[in-house]
Order: structure tokens, then sequence, then C-alpha cells
């Protein structure tokens, strides 16, 4: 690498400092007062879009003196020789101090900063191992991580839970001082990376130009908070979103699913979604059906939706190649498939053979897929499932596969390929269904993949490792803006058992997304699959979790608006507390549920760490004292599950059969006594612009009041409140305003 080691020349700009140095320019702009933007030209050209990551600009007042810019929060302090940039905020303390500027050879840039023994590193999205990164090295470079030709570069395979890449590539991390402090990264560039956290921190991209936000924080709220404000947050979900859905690879006839749905209903196991995996196309040619396996496939979307059931397809970006094919003949007529850097279409390998893939890097290539998927969904189709989006390309590496019309690299959107994809597919489904809101889920993602679909964490294990390591997933991605998140319950691959499948539920239905997965040769893994012992507890699980959709959708609409995650590490709301930065089996559901899952067959007892303040034992009631770890059972029956003082959590009175036209005239709250504000959001779970009601609770000791915003729905049937609190129940005549009532 050629480093980069003397400042020319400095000027002052409206927008902060423009800098000469080995005859390229350097940009230092404040876009608020605590995110700064450095950015460094490339062949004296600036790239102002590398990716479709940052959606938010602004600006910020500013000083300069000499080569020192400052704002309210940060001090950025470029040095002239030899050249280096370090950040501190107002107090003096250090956000970012490099060792190493900038250095490139090749295209290739890196970068080096200090890093303090002691000091932790949280996020990079969806990563195997610890949350805390520190002490290892990362590849940022979408992977079908069980295709062995992808996955044979990284060593090992897919199913170790080490493995590294995944399917999700973010590049922005915390750095997490031992005083406390929190700083953030993110490098807007969409190139491979690598990030090596050890002595020091070193980035390297393997192309591109250098653009990197840094976020002062000094916690890392408000450090999430910058960043989804600068690449945006999700959506309000469908509230059925949030629901139990039923999913399996698996030959299924139009009978057979009709039937699963009403095995469903017939034993109680509340449901709203049904998924059909690849089988259900004609030939794995993507948006057709098999007529002989679905002779009348908008019938029986209807009959299901008459019984509360939504249905989601798969669909791949592989589109076979093949002459005659109305979707491959319609590529080839608009110009819309990738391009070799000969001209030739690309083939690649999916599941119907050779395959092309949609450009999704143009504008008409992402319109194209949007129109695709508008007419698919005219069948009743609720959402989309988007596979394969890394891009998996079989065999055959997708190098070769160029973009734009054959004019820009493989590497430049190989990682962006997955939100790209996303971008035309939620295009497609707000085309076809304006009023409502989408749901799309994809398998692969970058940065910004959170404003248009939920992720998984794809191929994972029918084993233990996973179930633990499936909790620091979750919580990496929701530190990096993705909240709506979940992994495969019970394990997608190999043969779960009735031990794991309960325990893995017990977990599942309290993450963002939960889906109960397997593939096709497997052992059956619905939830009566093990018997009636078995169901009777998953059965427990999942109604716990519909009684729970009142917390639950009032945390993912408070991460549509702060970017707060759903399923976050300890270390989001205590990063004071040095205890809980390696703390990777126990988590935050919302603000205000501490959940320890069993990641162990055999264990009737685990530790749990309470973190500061008072917690209230869930199934029990027990007041307990925290900044301590505690034993706590884990019968069969139940997982750990703790309640913070202070907090309202609201609760459906009963679990329904489904979401869908349920709008109960009770609702019961759950008081912790204590100081804390909660609040209960409600709405037709299905609109943008439907009307709402949103109440807020205030709780000081056994004092609840409550204010109300928002001018109601058609469907609002709330009539009353039932107060729990400490075993006594209070009945509240409420049909939408304030109240105040001692408890």
């Amino acid at each position: 690498m050629i480093a980069f080691t003397r400042v020319d020349s400095v000027e002052v700009t409206e927008r902060g400092l423009l800098a000469s140095l080995h005859g390229e320019q350097l940009r230092i702009e404040p876009v608020r007062e605590d995110v700064v933007r450095i950015k460094l030209s490339r062949g004296g050209v600036f790239d102002d879009a590398p990716t479709h990551a940052v959606i938010a600009d602004g600006g910020a007042a500013f000083t300069v003196e000499g080569n020192v810019l400052r704002t309210a929060a940060l001090t950025v302090t470029l040095r002239l020789d030899p050249f280096g940039i370090d950040v501190h905020r107002s107090d003096g303390s250090p956000v970012l101090e490099t060792t190493r500027a900038y250095a490139t050879l090749n295209d290739a840039f890196e970068l080096r900063r200090t890093c303090a023994p002691g000091d932790a590193i949280y996020g990079l999205g969806e990563k195997g191992g610890p949350g805390n990164r520190r002490g290892r090295s990362y590849t940022l470079w979408n992977t079908d991580i069980l295709n062995p030709t992808a996955a044979a570069e990284f060593g090992g395979g897919g199913d170790d839970i080490e493995f590294d890449p995944y399917y999700v590539s973010i590049p922005f991390f915390y750095h997490h001082a031992t005083g406390g402090r929190m700083s953030g990264s993110f490098v807007d560039n969409g190139y491979r990376a690598a990030y090596d956290f050890g002595e020091e921190i070193a980035i390297r991209f393997e192309g591109g130009q250098y653009t990197e936000y840094v976020f002062a924080g000094p916690s890392m709220p408000e450090i999430l908070e910058a960043y989804t404000w600068l690449t945006g947050r999700a959506a309000p979900p469908p509230l059925w979103a949030l629901g139990y859905h039923q999913c399996r690879w698996f030959d299924y006839m139009q009978d057979a699913v009709e039937a699963l749905g009403a095995r469903h209903r017939e034993l109680g196991v509340p449901c709203d979604a049904l998924w059909l995996d690849i089988e259900y196309m004609d030939g794995y040619r993507v948006f057709t059906w098999n007529t002989e396996r679905f002779p009348d496939a908008p019938g029986m979307l209807a009959r299901l939706d008459d019984a509360g059931f939504k249905v989601i397809t798969i669909i791949d970006p592989g589109v076979k190649h093949e002459p005659g094919y109305a979707v491959f003949d319609e590529g080839l007529e608009r110009d819309v498939l990738c391009r070799t850097e000969g001209g030739d279409v690309y083939v690649g390998e999916v599941w119907p053979g050779d395959t092309a893939f949609p450009d999704f890097a143009t504008e008409e290539g992402r319109a194209w897929w949007g129109e695709l998927n508008a007419a698919h969904v005219q069948s009743g189709l609720a959402g989309i499932w988007n596979d394969m989006n890394e891009p998996a390309t079989g065999s055959i590496p997708p190098g070769r596969m160029r973009f734009d019309h054959g004019t820009q690299s493989h590497e430049r959107f190989h990682n962006q390929y997955a939100l790209l994809m996303a971008m035309g597919t939620v295009e497609g489904l707000r085309s076809a269904m304006p009023s409502l809101r989408t749901f799309v889920l994809s398998r692969a993602g970058s940065a910004g993949i959170q404003r248009y679909a939920a992720n998984w964490m794809g191929d994972n294990q029918a084993r233990w490792d996973h179930l633990w390591v499936s909790i620091p997933m979750a919580n990496g991605f929701g530190v990096s803006g993705q909240p709506f998140v979940g992994a495969d319950v019970g394990g997608f691959q190999g043969d779960s058992s009735g031990e794991l499948f309960v325990r893995w539920m017990q977990y599942g239905a309290l993450t963002p997304f939960c889906r109960n997965h397997s593939m096709m040769g497997s052992v059956d893994q619905y939830a009566w699959a093990w018997g009636e012992a078995t169901l009777e507890l998953a059965r427990e699980a999942i109604r716990f979790r519909y009684r729970l959709l009142p917390y639950l959708y009032a945390a993912f609409l408070r991460a549509c608006e702060t970017g707060a995650p759903v399923q976050r590490p300890l270390v989001f709301d205590f990063q004071d507390d040095v205890t809980v930065r390696d703390l990777d089996d126990q988590y935050l559901l919302g603000p205000d549920l501490l959940v320890a899952p069993v990641t162990q067959p055999g264990m009737t007892a685990r530790h749990v760490y309470l973190p500061a303040g008072d917690w209230h034992d869930w199934h029990t009631g027990e007041r307990l004292e925290g900044g301590r770890w505690i034993v706590a059972a884990t019968p069969m029956e139940r997982i750990p599950l703790y309640a913070r003082a202070g907090s309202v959590i609201p609760l459906w009175p009963e679990a329904p059969p489904s979401t869908a036209g349920y709008h109960p005239e009770e609702l019961e709250l759950r008081v912790f006594p204590g100081d804390g504000e909660s609040f209960l959001h409600e709405d037709d779970g299905l609109t943008f612009d439907g009307g709402h009601l949103r109440t807020t609770f205030t709780l000081r000791g056994r004092e609840l009041s409550a204010e109300v915003t928002g001018d109601g729905y058609p469907e609002f049937a709330r009539r009353r409140f039932v107060l729990v609190c400490e075993g006594t129940r209070q009945t509240v005549e409420n049909a939408g305003t304030g109240l105040r009532v001692t408890l």
C-alpha cells in the first residue's frame, strides 16, 4: 500500500474543509453536529453516490481555526505532515484517532486507527460468533454459505457458527472505549471489505472511493439514531407479519397447503402466514405456478385469506435461460439482464439450471422486476420472499456478471444486489397494493436494507449451537439498523428434536420475526410433529407471542421512529456496565423485557444477569434487585423472562387464531411499579393512513397516568383496560381517553 503522508493545502468551503494531497481532494464536512463525513476523491473526481445506502444529507454550524473544524459536538483535526485525521468530542474525549489515515494500491485502500486494550467492538450486521467483534477479523462479501463453490475460499463450512462471511454485509460498527463512551463508523462503499479488530482497527476495501461517516455518540442509542437517520429506518410492518409463520421447503399440493392451515386452526395453534418454497413454481421458473400442483392458486389464496392466513411465495433473482419463457424473453427485449464485459447475457446456475440475472443497478431493471412482482401478487399473495440474492450463482463464479448494461463491475454492486432487488420488489408491491403496508423478506442485504425488507438468517442448522448463535447474530443486526430479523425456528437443515424445537420456539416467539422453517428430507417440524406434550409447549409459546403483540408492535414502531432495535444486546441500554459487553445468551426485547433463552439440552436452570434497576420475574411476579447474577429455573414449560420496573406491558386478553380482523374490546396492562414511560399504539395494522391512537403511559411508583394522541380509526373497539399489578386486577373503563389511577 502507498500511504498518503502529506497535505499540500487546506481551504474552507460552505460545507467544511477541502484539502489537496497526493493529487487528490479530501472533504471533511459535518452533516449533523454529531456526524462528520470524510470523503476522498479518486483520480481527482468524487463519487457522490457510491451506494444506495445513504438517503439523508445535511449540515451543521461549524467554525474553522487553521486546520481544525469544530461543531457543537465534535472537533476534527486535520494533521498536515504527517497526514492524519483525528476526531474528538467537544469535551476532548476521542472518537477516532488515525495511525494511517489512508493508503491505496491498485484501487484498494486501507485505513488504520487506534483501539485500546479492553475496548469492545459491535456491529457489522450479520456475523457469526460473539457479539463483541474485538480480537477477530471479518470479511464483507455477501456469500451463499452452504454453496461449496462460494464458501470455499473462506475455509471451513457454512454450518460452522464461526464461519465468515455471511449473507449480509453492513460496514458499520461501534467502538466502545473502556471508559464507557462509544463512537461509530460507517464506510459508504459496496465493494468487498475486510475489518480487523486486533491491536488496532484496520479497514480495507478492494475498490471504490473512501467515504466515511464518523459518529460522535457517545451513547449507542444516539449513534444508531444518527446512522438510521442517514441510511433510513424500517417502515411500519403489517401487523400480521409479526404473527407466527409456517414454512417448509416441500413439494406441497394445493390441498395439502389448505389442510396445513386447517390443522393449525384445529389444534389451536395461532398462525398468520403460510409460505411456499421453490416447489410451487413450474420448473423453478420465477413468477410461475405449477398448475398440476396448484390448479386454482387464486381460489386457494382466497380461501386461506378467509381463514385468516396470508400466503407468501419465494422469488429468486435467477431467471431461467430459456427462449420461449416469457420472463426471459421480456428481459432480453427490454435489455434488463446482466451482461458480461463482452456483451453476452451473463449465465449463472440456480434451481432451474442455466439462469440469467436482472440488472438491478438500473432503474429500468428494478422497474421491470417491480412489474413482475405486482402481477404475481394479483393472485392474492400478501408478500414476497427474496432468496438466493447474494447473488448466488451455483458452481459458476459471479465475477463476470456486470451491471448497468455491462459498464459497471461486479464488485461494485455484488453486496448491493439484494438491496436493489428489494427496492424493485417493494416498488412493485406498492403499485399493486398502494394502500397497504408491504412485507418482503430477504436473505442477503447491505446498509439500507431495513428500508425495504426484513432479514432472516438463512440456512441454519437444527443444532443447539445454531440456536445460541442466532442470539448475538440477531443483536448484531439490530444495532446495525435492521430491526426486523429472525432465525428459522427449529433449524432449517438437519433433523430437529422435540426438546430443541420447544426451546427454540420459546425463544423464537420472543424475537422480531418468528418463522418455523425446515428443508425437504428432514423430519417433520410442525408444532404437532413430536406429539401432544411438545405441541402443548410450542402452542403456549406461540400463544404468548400473540398476547404480547401490542407490546411487540410498539417496539417495532419505536424502531421505525428512532432506529432503536426490537431485539437488542444489553449493552444498548446499559453500556456503562462492563458485565454486559460480552453477554451473548440473553437480550432485551424492546426496552422493557429481558429474555434468557435455554441454549443447551437438559438444562433445568441457568445463570441470568440482571442489569441495574429492579426487575420482575414474569412468571412468579417476584421483584428482584438488579446489578447481579441470579440462578433461574428453566422447566420445560418456560424460559426466564423479566420485566423492567417502571414498565407497562400491554397484552391482548387472549391469543386469537390470527391477527386478521382482531380488535378486542379489552386490553390487559401488566404494570410493574417504578418510574418509567411506555406506550401503546393502536391502528388497523394494515394501512399507512387509516388513523391511530397512541396512549403514552407514565408510571411514578404506583401512580399511573396516560395521555392519548391520534384521531382513532374505524375498527377501534377497545372499551376497557384490565390493570394487573402484583397479583391484583383492576378494571378501568377506557375507550381511548387519558387516565390517572393509583395501583
